[in-house]
């Protein structure tokens, strides 16, 4: 009797945990076209509940569906051991949580979104929700606030009561050099507009600035840095915007920061070059201090080693758009600085890093989009950062990077690295790197969203990095041509609706190592490159998560879907099925391909029309029967990639990296 009631009891404990319990729902910082969302819980021991979301416009009647929230909960990132210590980088089990976004949305723009929560086994409290949130509007100046204009070193005439020589004489109330260069207050308050009239501004920053009248001189003392402390607000930036009358050059001289705002937060730079120095914009240091919605809008910069630099975990909403980013990096081929089976045979190797990254940010609610990126290590990179805050606002989420065109990088284009929730990367363009193209190093949970991307001579390894244990990947309806890349080992991620397509090199087209027997791949197009062992699939032999893996290796489709029960309604097909994109073929694996030379649409007859699965707020609006594999829908435009109106100013050299695409 006893042991029949212990036995009734453990069941009902197990009963128990298999239901779930709704806990808090966060609401993360909205971008322009995004909301994130993450729904902690408890239970769910058995994996089988799921939240449904459905959303509309304020005011609208009819509910669209976008995809549900992401299951997560119990997977382990430990990231690689660090060269002196026995610890792991992370050591870090993912909490249980549903999270999400709805994609695809317009700007400041109130939507409704409702949350359905459903378990086989029950739900313990509110199943369904439904809030109000607002996508964030595109950052603008204000109307109404004071003008004042600047002027270069080299402008003659008299100067009236708001106009100054130099911007730190208009953003405080003077500027000098040297031991009297902070002594001045702050001039603007929100809603200011400094205007910035056409010249190069360049501070002499060795000399004792003052005595000698003829020498230039702009007030930044002898490290050449602009310490702008003064904050604007969301609806009240303080612009510094290029008056209109020619190219604005903010040059550093050879110093190490140009612009330093770890104090000034709501900054708004509109038109603005900068140049000469190692980096243009500093926002914010790990556990020191940084800023917030910082915009750089229709600017350019090069011969710089950053152009934005930003680590600190509360740096929330900046906007970075419609600029020009060229790095130090040979502009004429392809360099690297580890791969010593690929590279070590050019000249040069390994190449020094002199430009590491264009932007690399961490935080909350920033926007990178069409911008074109050269000649860097890094294009765009979400700080890798480490072990996540547990603190609410203090962790990387809900980022958005999009419509970037990104050529002639060495290491990655995009890094949705250190990234917990809802981290995005879509609409890109990514062509002619030393190694990968997008990374995920690592997702602490996710999701990251990696959907409907180009990828094009990822020289030595592919399109993907899935390194460092990350966890909570969706990849979905991209273009990769070479190969997938490097993909694991990693947990709880998810393939559809992509083309991966080998360009004949000698590597295999798809290898995948999970840790979690939930991970999965399905609706695909692959093209196998000429080798044995095309496919694989590592995966644990048992249901769960932190599995061990075992290594089946797989030369064709058929096999690897038969011993691997994944990708059962993926296909094979060749470049033929795009309008016209070619192998590399190239013996010198240095040479870069400018990317507008190909067409990546679909052939009419491609064997990849249809032949996708719906995926909501991705797929939204195919042509046919189902969804096309690959970035494009048959019949729709491609996106545009890079800046929407090149900004003012002229190209380096008339390299093709340098001048980017014809515009």
């Amino acid at each position: 009797m006893a042991v029949a009631v212990l036995c009734a009891l453990a069941g009902n404990a197990r009963a128990a945990d298999n239901a779930v319990t709704p806990g808090a729902l966060v609401i993360e910082r909205p971008t322009l076209l995004s909301l994130g969302f993450d729904w902690k819980i408890a239970g769910d021991d058995n994996r089988n509940a799921e939240v449904a979301v459905t959303y509309r416009k304020a005011g609208e009647v009819k509910w669209r569906n976008a995809l549900p929230l992401f299951r997560m909960g119990g997977e382990f990132i430990a990231g690689p051991k660090p060269q002196y210590g026995g610890l792991n980088y992370y050591n870090y089990t993912v909490p249980p949580a549903f999270a999400g976004s709805v994609l695809n949305l317009e700007p400041d723009t109130g939507y409704e979104v409702h949350f359905g929560m459903r378990d086989p086994d029950g739900v313990n409290g509110e199943a369904e929700k439904t809030i109000n949130v607002r996508t964030r509007k595109v950052p603008a100046p204000a109307t109404g606030g004071r003008v004042y204009h600047v002027y270069p070193f080299s402008h003659k005439g008299a100067l009236g009561p708001n106009e100054f020589t130099g911007l730190l004489a208009a953003y405080y109330m003077g500027a000098d050099e040297s031991d009297h260069s902070n002594v001045f207050a702050t001039r603007v308050r929100p809603g200011d507009v400094i205007l910035v009239h056409a010249g190069v501004y360049k501070d002499n920053r060795f000399v004792y600035g003052g005595f000698d009248k003829t020498i230039e001189n702009y007030g930044t003392s002898f490290d050449g840095t602009y310490y702008l402390t003064a904050s604007g607000t969301p609806d009240k930036p303080i612009v510094i915007k290029a008056a209109g009358d020619g190219e604005v050059v903010f040059d550093g001289n050879g110093n190490d920061t140009l612009f330093n705002l770890l104090a000034a937060s709501y900054n708004f730079f509109d038109g603005i070059t900068v140049r000469n120095t190692n980096v243009g914009f500093l926002l914010g240091i790990k556990d020191i201090l940084g800023a917030d919605g910082f915009t750089l809008i229709n600017g350019r910069a090069s011969n710089v080693g950053r152009v934005v630099r930003d680590d600190w975990a509360k740096s929330k909403d900046f906007y970075i758009a419609n600029n020009v980013f060229l790095g130090r990096h040979d502009p004429e081929r392809i360099t690297s600085w580890i791969g010593t089976d690929v590279w070590a045979k050019y000249p040069g190797f390994p190449a020094p890093i002199t430009s590491e990254y264009a932007v690399k940010v961490y935080g909350q609610g920033h926007v990178v989009a069409h911008n074109y990126i050269a000649n860097f290590h890094d294009a765009i990179d979400h700080a890798t950062f480490g072990v996540p805050s547990d603190k609410p606002g203090e962790y990387g989420a809900s980022v958005d990077f999009y419509g970037n065109d990104m050529f002639n990088i060495t290491d990655n284009c995009i890094e949705l690295d250190g990234g917990v929730h809802n981290m995005r990367a879509f609409d890109n363009r990514c062509a002619n790197t030393a190694h990968l193209a997008y990374s995920t190093q690592p997702i602490f949970g996710g999701p990251a969203y990696i959907y409907r991307n180009i990828a094009y001579n990822n020289v030595a390894t592919g399109a993907l990095k899935l390194l460092d244990n990350p966890s909570g990947i969706l990849i979905y309806n991209n273009t990769f041509i070479g190969g997938a890349g490097s993909l694991g080992p990693a947990s709880n991620f998810h393939f559809r609706n992509n083309l991966i397509l080998g360009d004949g090199e000698k590597r295999p087209i798809f290898q995948a190592k999970t840790f979690t027997s939930y991970s999965s791949s399905d609706y695909n197009g692959f093209g196998p490159n000429p080798v044995p062992g095309n496919f694989a699939w590592d995966g644990p032999p048992f249901d769960g998560a932190n599995g061990g893996r075992v290594h089946k290796v797989y030369d064709t489709l058929a096999d690897y879907q038969k011993g691997s029960a994944q990708d059962a309604h993926s296909i094979t097909l060749a470049l033929d099925a795009f309008i016209d994109v070619k192998p590399t073929g190239a013996d010198d694996p240095r040479k870069l391909f400018p990317p507008e030379a190909m067409d990546f649409r679909l052939r009419p007859r491609s064997a990849a029309i249809d032949k996708g699965v719906v995926l909501p707020n991705i797929t939204d609006g195919f042509k046919g029967r189902a969804p096309d594999l690959g970035a494009y829908e048959l019949g729709s435009a491609p996106p545009h990639y890079g800046p929407e109106v090149w900004p003012v100013g002229d190209a380096p050299s008339q390299l093709r990296s340098e001048t980017g695409p014809p515009h």
